[in-house]
């Protein structure tokens, strides 16, 4: 499935998902890198050594999600946009997911929008609650994202719409 559209199973999510008990614990981050390629900017931006050292450039992200503090360096550096952080600890009712997002315009804070799956399909409806866009993050914007805990681990992207076309 994954090699056809692009969209990992519930078998592949299963074997890089942190557990249970992890998630509640706090925010952690979520590695949905499949494919042997040589990449490891996700590596080298963790400053806490979550995600283990490579010992081929090709091999897939390993994380110590023990070591994770959520801090969403390594989202901003994966070329790919295969990195988020989920927090299922945000609050009783929502987690929050830090995304990134590369389009413009850039959500506005407190601006609800639509929360998109994996295959870009709405899910629900998110609560922008900070964007994130110094420069050490080469044009790569982190948006944090308050959502239905219901559908945290299926939100990966979000919808903007264009206030201009709006009016």
């Amino acid at each position: 499935m994954l090699k056809s559209t692009g969209i990992p199973t519930k078998e592949d999510l299963q074997k890089i998902y942190p557990s249970a008990e992890r998630l509640a614990k706090g925010p952690v981050a979520i590695i949905e890198c499949f494919q042997r390629i040589p990449c490891n900017p996700c590596a080298t931006a963790c400053t806490r050594g979550a995600i283990l050292p490579f010992q081929d450039i090709n091999n897939q992200p390993q994380l110590d999600a023990e070591q994770c503090t959520g801090c969403a360096l390594c989202v901003a550096s994966c070329p790919g946009l295969a990195v988020f952080v989920v927090d299922m600890t945000y609050s009783e009712q929502e987690a929050l997911i830090k995304l990134p997002y590369e389009y413009l315009p850039l959500p506005r804070v407190n601006t609800t929008v639509k929360a998109l799956n994996r295959a870009g399909e709405v899910v629900g409806q998110g609560t922008v609650i900070r964007v994130q866009t110094p420069p050490a993050f080469d044009r790569t914007a982190v948006i944090h994202l308050a959502v239905a805990k219901t559908v945290a681990h299926e939100v990966r992207n979000i919808v903007v719409e264009d206030e201009a076309n709006d009016a």
